[in-house]
Formats: structure tokens, C-alpha cells, sequence
């Protein structure tokens, strides 16, 4: 199968996550491709849903749900986007169930789930967020196939640190990710129920320590993602390290500020991911020979298990 053009797909990361981007260009050519290709189609459903006005928002779920149906039987597809994730669904046999989780989690979106508990949220995370690391796992290949869990939990990290970053955008589109339980422990419970209206005063405090908690926990399923990454190419550690660092730097932002949600929207400068891109680059260089010695016969490999979430997913150990 011959990979089509792949420019849509690069301007797409260029222009949507320049830490992505950033992270992406240490990764060898083919993985490179692959990963491109899987952010691409990502992108492209997000923006399906998000830029549809709301009472089209059904039918753009319905169409994207009948992409995947062209894209899994093969269908000729004229759309740069879907064509490259087409080519990379066969190349690295993605498996289906990975992209049908991830609209599972844009119907959340759509339906305008609330989340009343912590493990409920989790479910969200892992709808938006952990399959694209599983889907990630095949694009770039692991010499372990428990690192799929790790890959699963990094991407639910990387989730929760977006959703403790965007608290006062997300109330300003009538949407609450906190979940009710940490919200009441906190001192601010039925908080959803306000939805709509300017976001009350009396809540900030509460919802900054609800921030804090919800960020404590986002570090264990980083200390795990952490724990995956030698099931990686060297180069392949490095760009999710890179990606790890610049995503984590986000909560040592919302501290400065003492998680507070109305103080703008936290972002790590253009410096600071430099300096954690080249952190991250020097260690993998550092541990590029040992890796070469040690992995030699543990080529990365294409996954052959498929996970479900939460069965096969479990919590880190040290999580809630």
C-alpha cells in the first residue's frame, strides 16, 4: 500500500500543538509518519465536533462514525486525512476498537456527560486520551506488551492536566470535567448544577483545591507512563519523554498560581520547552548506548493484544 501525502497532516500539528510538533521531530521517519498520521485524524474528529454548531453536533459524531466505517473496508478515500490514517491502520494494524473509543469519548462531549465521580472521569480519560497512547503503541512499536497499560495511563495524564488547565475556559462552553465527589470534598459540591451562569466567586478556592487533588493524581499515571517508556525505541523515549515534560510542566504552572481557575489559562513558554526538549534529548542520548547493548534482540514490534478499558486498564498502584 503506497502512504499518500502526508503535508495536511504535518500543517495540522504545526498549527494545533506546537508541543507535539516540537516532541515529533525527534522521532525516527517512519514513526514519525505514523504518529503524524494518527494526531492528523485525531484533529480532524475533534474539530468535526467542535466547529459544528450545537444542534449539529449528532450528525457530525454520525459522520465521523461512517468515516471509520470507509476507513476499516478499505473504501478509496479522497480526503488526505482519512487517506494517510487509512494507510497507517493497515501499515501498523491499529486496531478498530481504539478509534471507536475515541468518538465514544466525543459522544461524552456531545451528550454533555457530567462526571459525579473520580472513576467516572477516569472513563472519559481514557475515551479521549489513553487510546491515542494505545493507538500510539502501534504506531511506533513496543518491546513489551504490558507497556500498553503505561501508554494508556500517560495519555490519561496528559488528559487530566488539560482538564485542570482549562476549568474557566470549559465553564465559559457549559462544560465541568471535575467530578462531583472531589468537588464535595473540597467544599463545592453541585457545582454542574450552576452551569451557565458566570462562574461563582465563592467556588475559586474550592475548585483550586480540587485543581490540586485532581493534579496529584494526574502524577501517578505519569510515574506510570514514565515506567513504559524503555518498552520504546531510544529515539521513541525521547519524544514521549519530551512530550511528558512539556505536559507536566502545565501543573507546576497552575502552582505557581496556587491552581487558582480564573487566572488565565496556564502555558509553559516557548524557552521552557526548549530547555525540557533538550533535557529530555541529552538523556536519551546518554542512554542510547546502554539501550543498543541491552536491547539487542528486542527490536519493537507491533502489538498483538487489544485492551479494554477499565477491565484490562487497571489504576497505577499508588492511584486513588
Amino acid at each position: 500500500m503506497t502512504a499518500p501525502a502526508s503535508h495536511v497532516s504535518e500543517e495540522s500539528i504545526q498549527r494545533h500543538s506546537k508541543s507535539f510538533a516540537l516532541a515529533s521531530r525527534v522521532l525516527p521517519p517512519e514513526a514519525r509518519r505514523h504518529a503524524v498520521s494518527l494526531y492528523a485524524w485525531c484533529r480532524h474528529a475533534d474539530d468535526a465536533i467542535d466547529l459544528a454548531p450545537p444542534e449539529r453536533r449528532e450528525d457530525a459524531l454520525g459522520a465521523l462514525a461512517s468515516e471509520l466505517d470507509d476507513v476499516y473496508a478499505g473504501a478509496a478515500l479522497d480526503d488526505p486525512v482519512l487517506a494517510l490514517f487509512q494507510h497507517t491502520t493497515v501499515e501498523r494494524a491499529i486496531p478498530r476498537r481504539y478509534a471507536e473509543d475515541l468518538l465514544k469519548g466525543m459522544e461524552m462531549d456531545v451528550r454533555g456527560r457530567r462526571y459525579d465521580t473520580f472513576d467516572e472521569l477516569l472513563d472519559y480519560c481514557y475515551h479521549v486520551a489513553g487510546c491515542v497512547g494505545l493507538m500510539m503503541c502501534h504506531a511506533m512499536g513496543v518491546k513489551d506488551e504490558e507497556a500498553l497499560v503505561q501508554a494508556a495511563h500517560l495519555g490519561m495524564a496528559m488528559q487530566l492536566t488539560n482538564i485542570c488547565r482549562d476549568v474557566e475556559e470549559d465553564w465559559g462552553r457549559d462544560r465541568l470535567y471535575l467530578p462531583d465527589d472531589v468537588l464535595s470534598e473540597c467544599g463545592c459540591p453541585g457545582l454542574a448544577d450552576r452551569l451557565g451562569e458566570p462562574f461563582p466567586a465563592e467556588a475559586r478556592w474550592p475548585v483550586a483545591s480540587a485543581i490540586e487533588y485532581v493534579l496529584g493524581e494526574a502524577d501517578h499515571y505519569y510515574r506510570s507512563g514514565d515506567a513504559g517508556l524503555p518498552a520504546l525505541s531510544w529515539r521513541c523515549a525521547m519524544a514521549i519523554r519530551t512530550a511528558r515534560k512539556v505536559y507536566s510542566s502545565i501543573g507546576i504552572r497552575l502552582a505557581s498560581v496556587r491552581f487558582d481557575p480564573v487566572a488565565g489559562r496556564a502555558y509553559v513558554p516557548l524557552g521552557r520547552k526548549l530547555v525540557l526538549a533538550s533535557v529530555s534529548i541529552l538523556a536519551g542520548s546518554l542512554d542510547g548506548p546502554r539501550r543498543v547493548f541491552f536491547d539487542r534482540g528486542r527490536r519493537p514490534a507491533v502489538p498483538t493484544r487489544v485492551l479494554a478499558f477499565p477491565e484490562d486498564i487497571p489504576p497505577p498502584q499508588e492511584a486513588r
